[in-house]
């Protein structure tokens, strides 16, 4: 058997490791950190469990098709049920809106919230059927690896007025300033700026009408070790606490060559191929001299526009909120100009826009007895902003508390029971991930699909890339699809 060693245990390199070791190959999964999981670490703290990262599973089939490679049903190993509704966009009016699956139940909220509206939405979703086929149905796991990948394609993105972002298309159809921001907001989930991020990713929307919104029972790190239990079944192996100092290359026929990798410790691991699901930018900048990288240069990675990074607050409380839903958006008053302030000046703003998990909503058992479990992640800048969180933090932490306490959930600071942050610097260190970007490089239209860092180095034979950096982007669904790819790729040039 040949050998692949998959660095990093997130979606895409638990999903890559298994796909591969499925069709024959000798696996192992190598991971920095004392538990599998990447970006979906999870934190157990004085009787909560905290997903640290994704928390939204649309595209479940995505799981069905990893467990079915390896022989096994999903519904063995993780119980994945359904939200109502998928959430709920709080505005800075007072005013609300929710919506699910239910299409007849979507329009008649968007009729009862602008009249005017009803048409032009039916229209949107029109459209964004078309968009969702192309996007994700036919090339969210095909490869990008030449410009001529590209230009079959360019008719079709044209023809689907990609050069558009989000927010252009969304308001094409609908008028109402509010439910602008309630179709538009999806690319904040993967990293992008509505109004920047190409209008490929208003199919977000549709894929969420197509298969749901779902919750894993447990958390999403029940899927994690679900991903990792069947991958050890099936003859993979996986070493956990054992950071990567850098990627073995070997000459072949004047082009380096991936052999392994070599830990911190100094100790060499062989292989045929080497799969990253760490951050692309960092596995090219730490892991691969500069005089082996003609493509990826430093330069290059540098110049290349990242997301916005994140601050995140885990909480529990000693009572509960039951009116609260499982996700709530909480929209500031600023749309544009908070975003603006955020992904382009780099500004830490006043205001802040809040997505706040409840998963207790629907599992219980993820808090003790009458508490309830939170998470509340705000999009900030990544670290090129030069913000010190090491002394905003705290001033930080207290304005958010504040605002939750004042406004959604009385008398939090009275009944806190556990807390822990993590802000940008966290993302830059304790997840490695460049300049503390939260999602990678920034999905603008020109940092996508064949301009998005290949899943397949065009440096180095034999080395591959799994998860958000590279094609087709963000998301559990386009990490998931990342690994669809990297099978692809190692089998077709790597035979067993």
């Amino acid at each position: 058997m040949k050998k692949v060693v998959v660095i990093g245990s997130g979606f895409g390199g638990l999903a890559s490791a298994i796909r591969l070791r499925a069709r024959g190959y000798d696996v192992e999964l190598i991971e920095a950190r004392d538990k599998l999981g990447g970006r979906a670490y999870v934190y157990q703290q004085d009787g909560f469990t905290f997903d640290a990262g994704p928390t939204v599973i649309t595209a479940p089939f995505l799981l069905d098709e990893i467990f079915a490679a390896a022989g096994r049903k999903t519904s063995d190993y993780v119980r994945l049920v359904p939200v109502d509704p998928f959430y709920r966009i709080e505005f800075h009016n007072g005013r609300s809106f929710e919506y699910n699956g239910d299409e007849a139940e979507t329009e008649r909220r968007v009729a009862a919230f602008s009249p005017g509206d009803l048409e032009g939405y039916r229209e949107m979703i029109r459209h964004t059927r078309a968009i969702f086929q192309k996007g994700f149905i036919e090339l969210a796991d095909r490869p990008f690896l030449r410009f001529t990948d590209m230009l079959k394609v360019a008719p079709d993105l044209v023809k689907l007025q990609s050069y558009r972002t989000v927010y252009s298309f969304v308001s094409r159809y609908v008028k109402d300033p509010l439910l602008r921001r309630v179709f538009s907001f999806h690319p904040l989930l993967v990293g992008g700026n509505p109004f920047q991020t190409t209008s490929i990713y208003a199919l977000i929307h549709h894929l969420e009408r197509q298969w749901g919104v779902h919750y894993a029972m447990g958390g999403t790190g029940a899927i994690v070790r679900a991903m990792g239990q069947v991958l050890e079944e099936i003859g993979g192996r996986i070493r956990l606490s054992s950071p990567v100092r850098k990627i073995l290359l070997s000459p072949h026929n004047g082009v380096p060559r991936a052999c392994g990798v070599e830990l911190e410790t100094g100790e060499h691991i062989p292989a045929e191929a080497v799969v990253s699901n760490a951050d692309v930018a960092n596995t090219y900048r730490k892991m691969v001299a500069p005089e082996h990288r003609r493509r990826n240069t430093d330069r290059k990675l540098e110049r290349m526009r990242y997301s916005m990074s994140l601050f995140v607050l885990y909480f529990g409380t000693k009572r509960q909120y039951p009116d609260l839903r499982h996700h709530t958006i909480i929209l500031s008053e600023r749309y544009r100009e908070l975003l603006d302030d955020i992904f382009n000046h780099k500004n830490l703003p006043p205001d802040f826009s809040i997505y706040l998990h409840r998963p207790t909503a629907t599992d219980p058992a993820m808090a003790p007895a009458g508490c309830d479990c939170f998470y509340a992640l705000i999009p900030v800048p990544n670290q090129q902003s030069g913000i010190d969180w090491t002394t905003e933090a705290r001033p930080f932490r207290d304005r958010v508390m504040k605002f939750l306490n004042d406004r959604y959930l009385p008398g939090l600071l009275d009944n806190l029971a556990t807390e822990r942050v993590f802000t940008p610097l966290d993302f830059e260190t304790t997840l490695d991930s460049y300049a503390g970007a939260g999602f990678s490089f920034e999905p603008l239209f020109s940092q996508s699909a064949w301009f998005r860092p290949h899943n397949e180095s065009e440096d180095i034979r034999h080395l591959y890339f799994a998860g958000a950096g590279t094609h087709p982007g963000a998301g559990v669904p386009g990490v998931l699809s990342s690994a669809k790819i990297v099978e692809k790729l190692v089998c077709q040039n790597l035979p067993n």
